[in-house]
């Protein structure tokens, strides 16, 4: 237990001074995070294995899953916020459209050019790990993105669009998923199972929404019995928690699988109670900040479990070169296109789909599932390939777009240091 804080708060610190050391570059404080993990990770100051410094090896890493798991928890949960009734009305129709086929089309475009490189090259790639990278190529990093949007205080219709599109990427993705993985599955096996494709999927989204929706129900009531702002922290940090906890579980009931969506779960928890609480703006402001350790904590993780032995393999490389550069090519197109077609602003329609380029946790999650293929190892490496590069640029390159569209009044946010003695408190 001593080893696990002191190891945590030596990393927070050093993740803290490596964001000052970001901004000299013009690089997002998530950016510095993250090279913060990978320093310390297994594959750096880890293996020189001094005491209560960094992360000896993945075994280590994996000891702090518990923190990413709420932190992504808390990130769901600020997103429900983009979904009130107000942004739903004006933008609604085009996030659900942009969200749904920006993610169909950068899995066709992958599928695509990955099949290609199979049948010229059957030995680099099997046709089942093709369609199955193709799925996972649809999923969108929702955490870096609304750091980015944080740090910088960004503000607009692409912003609220984006945050939009990234919450509803994570229910088409595992759609899209879970049915790439069975043809993949049947190619290999020669069945196909219409429980796995289709009931799964759909069940998995359907109760983490109703789960969610529920919790942020009960929540407002409860909440309503607190006035004080310490105790009414403590009862969204206690929902979140707990429905942290819920999403971790799995049943099979009747030879069906039943699990849940962390995101969605907290999304919709965030959403339900965003718009039924009268004061939950100022609420969500105020778990923002109790929350902001932790979120550092997150990116420092997920450096450390960023993979560098996938570099020493050139198959990795040459695979994760094609699936980076369709994918990308995939998200701004799609986003592009269905921007188009909605009728959004030119300033939305030509900076969005580069904002959805980062790739981390549903993409991993999914690798580790089709780890069952006959080469699930090289899927596995090629998405945390694509993770490595991605987590590395794509909050800087959500950053200048969101620069471009005019989002981000100034990389240089007044500091919210207040002198002692200079705030007035007011006595009731």
């Amino acid at each position: 237990m001593v080893e696990i804080l002191i190891c945590l708060s030596t990393a927070l610190l050093a993740g803290l001074l490596m964001s000052r050391a970001a901004k000299l570059f013009h690089l997002p404080a998530v950016t510095g995070y993250l090279i913060t993990g990978l320093l310390l990770g297994p594959y750096a100051l880890g293996v020189l294995h001094i005491p209560y410094v960094g992360f000896e090896s993945m075994e280590a890493v994996e000891r702090y899953g518990m923190v990413s798991q709420v932190a992504l928890g808390f990130i769901a949960f600020t997103i429900g916020n983009e979904f009130r009734l107000t942004q739903l009305k004006s933008m609604g129709r085009q996030a659900i459209i942009v969200g749904i086929f920006q993610a169909v089309i950068t899995t066709v475009v992958v599928d695509i050019a990955l099949c290609v490189l199979h049948y010229l090259r059957p030995d680099i790639i099997s046709l089942s790990s093709a369609i199955t990278l193709g799925a996972i190529a649809a999923a969108t990093a929702p955490a870096a993105t609304l750091m980015v949007v944080k740090q910088y205080k960004a503000h607009g219709l692409l912003t609220h669009l984006l945050l939009m599109v990234v919450a509803i990427d994570d229910a088409v993705g595992l759609i899209l998923f879970a049915a790439s993985y069975g043809i993949a599955n049947a190619l290999e096996q020669g069945n196909i199972s219409v429980i796995s494709v289709v009931a799964e999927p759909l069940l998995e989204i359907t109760l983490s929404l109703l789960i969610g929706a529920a919790a942020g129900l009960f929540m407002n009531w409860i909440e309503k019995y607190y006035h004080s702002r310490e105790k009414r922290i403590a009862v969204s940090v206690a929902f979140v928690l707990l429905m942290v906890g819920v999403s971790m579980t799995e049943y099979d009931i009747a030879g069906v699988h039943i699990s849940f969506s962390l995101l969605l779960v907290c999304m919709m928890t965030g959403t339900v109670f965003c718009n039924i609480c009268e004061t939950s703006e100022e609420l969500m402001n105020r778990v923002d900040q109790w929350t902001a350790p932790i979120n550092v904590l997150f990116f420092i993780i997920s450096g450390a479990e960023l993979d560098l032995v996938v570099l020493k393999n050139p198959l990795v490389l040459t695979i994760g070169i094609v699936y980076i550069l369709f994918r990308s090519i995939g998200k701004i197109s799609g986003a592009y296109i269905s921007c188009r077609a909605t009728g959004c602003e030119k300033k939305v329609t030509d900076h969005l789909g580069i904002t959805l380029l980062p790739q981390a946790g549903v993409a991993l999650g999914m690798a580790v599932t089709a780890a069952n293929l006959s080469d699930g190892a090289v899927v596995r490496n090629v998405v945390l390939f694509s993770v490595l590069v991605y987590e590395l640029i794509g909050p800087t390159l959500t950053k200048r777009s969101l620069i471009a569209a005019g989002e981000i009044a100034t990389e240089d946010p007044e500091s919210e240091r207040v002198i002692n003695g200079s705030r007035k408190v007011a006595l009731h």
